[in-house]
């Protein structure tokens, strides 16, 4: 539908003739299972009377459409999801009645039957533009307006939405189409909403259970409520979630001297959910993957909490305040991602927060700034196509990262107090990035113009190395730090970072000195640190200040490789091992030798996400990076080191949890397959390791990716197991099995045909693409290119998205799936210029690990 596709132009256009005032809308979600009964009613302003315009609608039907009093035709007027709108008064009312679709794929109105008994839950999720899927809306974030909801359901239910749930009214006189009897339905009829934006109003309806609280809060006290489907509710440990949310309460509202905008704050645990959360206003939308039935490790606890911060701080930075146009999506998602990890240091026990932000959220920045695809932090958002492919590590990570540096250029308490203005000034408006760093120039003095121009305007990431010489005597005689651009992208940054000298004593590694500096242009001398001892380690951009890669001199990486558990804290063994990484995806040093590294760094590591990442990244490496003729031999050194490692953690450990699921992962030869076996039968016992559904899961699946368990084994471990994870765990399982029947299976349910929900596809992908024997996937590469273009134009954007990632046969890494893919790219210049930079994105991350593969191979004995 290409007029689903508004630009920004037209969106400027619109904005400047209409201007909207409220929205009446009654739903009615008695009508079945497929469809919903959707009537708007819209009172809006025209600035040019006699113009025309068009109003959003996405869905099956409209049935009826008035304009101030007179009937337009729906088949004459409704056309490509818009509703065409003439001859306009200077004040209008527009009434729109039309048949909504439900949707399983995680967009508009997502509707869900819990297996385990049979009820329906709904939730929407409506950025970026889709509330056009639930009601008639002029669907762009500047034309805020008034929201009125009502709301015909099963009177069991629980209806939530921005404003707090009334009592529900008897409606016997509503449809039931799914056999309801009719006193068994009711009506809620909502307060009016704020002056919000259209894509964080909110529906949310279904028999969820609910712990209800409150908060005291400058405006008095705010209902609370955290919400989760009837059959997850014995996981449901709302204590904790409540306790963060006050945490974050007070925190915002110090940070930012404005009182909480709404009038209740919900936090609502939905079933297939395509993100982490949602920031409706005061009705919070979350995975409820983060209602845990298994033990989970500690850096997912640690994530759930920085979500649910990063939702709370939306309420006023993205709804109270919003973007006018989604070029500003970074800052709004930027800018969240650095006060909820600023209220994570500050304000709960996750004091380390920075450090998990450094080791996470700066690698996939780093990653994605990589890619051809990567683009300035303030990125061009010509359009709403342009906007669904940059929820991505530059618009969160490096925005966030860029955040951070502003905060040290102009000083905490100036960026508050500009913060504070902002708020006071724009409450319920719309602005752009020049409203906010005006506000900032005002309290701090500097001129951000030319900041924001580099920082924000321009694209890549640099890299700083330490030119270091050393006297006779051992002391640094001259010191500069160099800085290089990538080719394509050769802007040179200012930086404030530090630079750490550590020394190796009694085994430890120990920070000796520390000097902090500005870095500007190629070379920057460090006189400080001339006369000093040449330490053992030379730490650039210590405590992680900085955004960009980081080098060893030759005699830090000697000492790194030799002793990477000496260091006393997490963060500089983070920061050594991600420059380590760094240069492995440069081709700088072997993928063999940066797994032996992380071998070396696994045992004894108690900080959760440097060690998930380095499991990631180790077994990315391994799987992907390495020669094709050493591969063998390297997994099998990785799986041994993570056997090893596992058995040696500490019972009921974090690391014992975090390093058996990877360890099985990679499980394939006899005595490991035994191993396995063994833990899921009960046969073999590892002191402390719980197994519980989510671990007879990995093990399982284990199994089954090693063709040493089947369909038998898959459906009773399902029948066991069943509720929703246990359907997308079997589909992922069946996926895995190395059989081509399993991967043909997997390939036509999920690629060749539509009804499975997003979170199905997204197991099948994780199956589909794990194997031992990359052959496999072989038969998938010229298939993947032939329909990939069709399976774009055929379905939602996440879908498509996630279909155009997940089942692209990575493990190959060959050149022929290289010659291939970049074929495509030559041979359909006409395909949208999303698609394009999907497959883009895959393109390069196979040339990228072609070009380690050689290195390996040139670096490390066959």
């Amino acid at each position: 539908m290409p007029g689903s596709n508004l630009t920004r132009d037209e969106a400027s256009a619109r904005s400047q003739l209409v201007a909207t005032e409220s929205y009446d809308v009654v739903l009615d979600l008695t009508c079945g299972a497929e469809t919903f009964a959707t009537t708007s009613t819209v009172h809006f302003s025209c600035s040019a009377p006699g113009a025309s315009t068009w109003i959003d609608f996405v869905g099956p039907s409209v049935e009826r459409v008035v304009l101030n009093g007179v009937e337009l035709d729906p088949a004459a007027v409704f056309a490509d999801a818009r509703i065409e709108l003439a001859d306009l008064q200077e004040s209008n009312e527009l009434r729109v009645e039309a048949t909504g679709a439900y949707m399983n794929t995680g967009e508009g109105l997502h509707r869900f039957v819990d297996p385990a008994d049979g009820e329906v839950y709904l939730y929407t999720q409506f950025e970026v533009p889709d509330s056009r899927r639930m009601f008639a809306v002029f669907e762009q974030p500047d034309l805020k307006a008034a929201f009125t909801f009502t709301v015909t359901a099963p009177a069991h239910w629980e209806v939530i939405s921005n404003e707090p749930t009334p009592k529900p009214a008897p409606a016997p006189g509503a449809r039931n189409a799914d056999g309801v009897p009719a006193d068994a339905l009711a009506t809620w009829v909502f307060p009016a909403t704020p002056r919000i934006s259209s894509y964080i109003t909110a529906l949310v309806a279904g028999p969820y259970d609910v712990v209800r609280d409150s908060v005291s809060t400058r405006a008095g006290e705010v209902p609370l409520g955290v919400f989760c489907r009837r059959s997850l509710t014995e996981h449901l440990d709302a204590d904790n979630i409540l306790d963060v949310t006050k945490r974050g309460f007070a925190f915002f509202e110090e940070e930012f001297d404005s009182a909480y905008p709404f009038t209740k704050y919900d936090q609502i645990f939905t079933p297939e959910y395509n993100m982490g959360a949602m920031e409706n206003a005061g009705c919070v939308t979350i995975v409820e993957n983060y209602v845990f039935r298994s033990k989970v490790t500690e850096a997912i606890v640690e994530r759930r909490a920085l979500t649910i911060l990063h939702e709370l701080a939306h309420m006023w930075f993205g709804d109270l305040v919003t973007m006018t146009w989604w070029d500003d999506l970074w800052l709004n998602e930027s800018f969240a991602e650095w006060a909820s990890t600023t209220a994570q240091a500050e304000a709960t026990g996750w004091t380390d927060a920075w450090t998990t932000f450094g080791t996470a959220e700066k690698a996939w920045a780093y990653k994605q700034d990589q890619l051809s695809s990567t683009h300035p932090v303030a990125a061009d958002m010509v359009d709403l196509a342009a906007v669904e492919v940059n929820f991505d590590g530059i618009t969160y990570a490096k925005g966030a990262s860029v955040l951070k540096q502003l905060v040290a250029y102009v000083g905490r308490e100036p960026f508050r107090d500009g913060l504070r203005a902002y708020f006071a000034k724009h409450a319920w408006g719309n602005t752009t990035l020049a409203d906010l760093l005006v506000e900032l120039e005002a309290t701090s003095g500097r001129e951000l113009g030319s900041w924001s121009t580099v920082w924000l305007e321009t694209a890549g990431v640099n890299t700083l190395t330490p030119e270091v010489e050393v006297g006779q005597d051992g002391a640094i005689s001259a010191l500069s730090l160099v800085q290089t651009t990538p080719q394509e992208h050769p802007t040179q940054r200012p930086h404030r970072l530090a630079v750490g000298c550590y020394s190796l004593t009694d085994g430890v590694l120990r920070r000796v000195k520390r000097v902090e500096l500005d870095v500007d242009g190629e070379r920057t001398a460090v006189p400080e640190l001339v006369g000093e001892p040449m330490p053992d380690l030379l730490l650039v951009n210590d405590d992680d200040l900085a955004y960009a890669k980081i080098r060893l001199d030759e005699r830090s990486l000697a000492t790194a490789l030799g002793h990477i558990r000496a260091f006393e804290d997490s963060l500089p063994r983070a920061l050594v091992l991600g420059a380590a990484w760094d240069m492995t995806r440069d081709a700088e040093m072997a993928a063999t030798d940066y797994v032996r590294l992380v071998l070396q760094a696994l045992p004894g590591e108690t900080d959760s996400t440097l060690l998930r990442v380095l499991i990631q990244q180790a077994s990315a490496a391994a799987l992907t990076y390495t020669a094709p003729v050493n591969r063998r031999a390297v997994v099998a050194e990785l799986t041994a080191g993570l056997r090893a490692a596992a058995e040696a953690a500490e019972p009921g450990s974090d690391a014992q949890l975090q390093l058996v699921t990877a360890w099985v992962s990679f499980a394939q030869d006899e005595q490991d397959v035994a191993q396995v076996r063994g833990l899921l039968d009960g046969e073999r016992e590892l002191a402390g390791l719980t197994l519980d559904q989510d671990m007879r899961w990995a093990l399982l699946t284990s199994l089954a990716t090693a063709g040493a368990a089947g369909e038998q084994d898959i459906a009773a471990e399902r029948r066991r197991d069943n509720t929703a994870t246990g359907h997308e765990k079997a589909a992922r399982a069946r996926a895995a099995m190395p059989t081509e029947q399993a991967k043909e299976a997997a390939w036509v349910d999920a690629v060749e045909t539509q009804g499975l929900s997003n979170s199905v596809l997204a197991a099948m992908a994780l199956g589909f693409g794990r194997v031992h024997d990359e052959s496999l996937l072989e038969p998938f590469a010229a298939r993947y290119h032939e329909v990939i273009d069709r399976v774009w134009s055929e379905r939602t954007h996440h879908i498509a998205n996630s279909l155009a990632t997940g089942f692209y046969p990575l493990a190959l890494a060959s050149p022929k799936l290289l010659a291939a893919t970049e074929r495509w790219l030559v041979e359909h210049p006409e395909a949208s210029n999303s698609l394009r930079r999907t497959v883009a994105e895959n393109r390069d991350t196979v040339a990228r690990a072609l070009t380690a593969q050689a290195a390996d191979a040139a670096h490390t004995p066959t």
